[in-house]
């Protein structure tokens, strides 16, 4: 049982960083036996070089004409992250994700388009998505995030989870600790206790009833 959050501002975290070794730094001093450190998954993906202006993408026609049909309020309703998923995911299974998306739609059904195209682009952020400097920036979901959790957990000894939450109460659990329960960490973290403007809080540990 939860039984209070800290929520931990860091410097501006870029991809000269290592995240694991951000992670100790700021909650070594910190974090206690049984706390769990959650960490927001579009930092980690920035300290990967996963944060790609766009301006500097390269979009295809096929890019042009796909972004037409995600809602407009999408990450992937912009000419340049379509093109990043398709350059991530293949031309072939982004439209047979749109096949599956205007299928499931006549049927009344959402949420086909990722099943097929692949649940990673759920995590790609179009600008405006996350904290200065870039929040000009799409950023893309980082890469093998269990890994990350493990090496987190190695040096702090702490439970571990990489996780993905918005303002609407979304939570998506990208990696945790294989004890952890997930269940019991989204309905911690639906709130969003991270921070991504001013606050600077990437990093939020979780204190535990002992």
């Amino acid at each position: 049982m939860i039984i209070g959050r800290i929520a931990i501002r860091t410097h501006i975290v870029t991809v000269q960083d290592d995240i694991v070794e951000v992670v100790h730094k700021y909650t070594g001093q910190i974090v206690e036996p049984g706390d769990v450190i959650t960490v927001a998954e579009s930092v980690v993906a920035i300290t990967q070089g996963r944060a790609i202006l766009p301006e500097t993408v390269r979009t295809g026609l096929l890019a042009r004409f796909l972004c037409r049909f995600p809602g407009k309020d999408g990450s992937l309703a912009t000419p340049q992250a379509m093109q990043l998923a398709i350059e991530e995911t293949g031309t072939l299974r982004i439209l047979l994700g749109l096949t599956a998306a205007g299928l499931g739609r006549m049927l009344g059904r959402r949420g086909d388009f990722y099943r097929v195209a692949g649940r990673h682009l759920t995590l790609i952020d179009d600008v405006a998505g996350t904290m200065w400097p870039f929040h000009r920036h799409i950023i893309l979901g980082p890469k093998e995030p269990q890994k990350i959790v493990e090496k987190i957990k190695a040096v702090t000894g702490a439970e571990a989870v990489i996780v993905d939450v918005n303002d609407t109460r979304n939570v998506d659990i990208l990696a945790a600790s294989k004890d952890l329960d997930r269940k019991a960490l989204i309905k911690d973290l639906e709130d969003n206790p991270f921070g991504n403007d001013d606050q600077q809080t990437p990093i939020v540990i979780l204190r535990m009833d002992k």
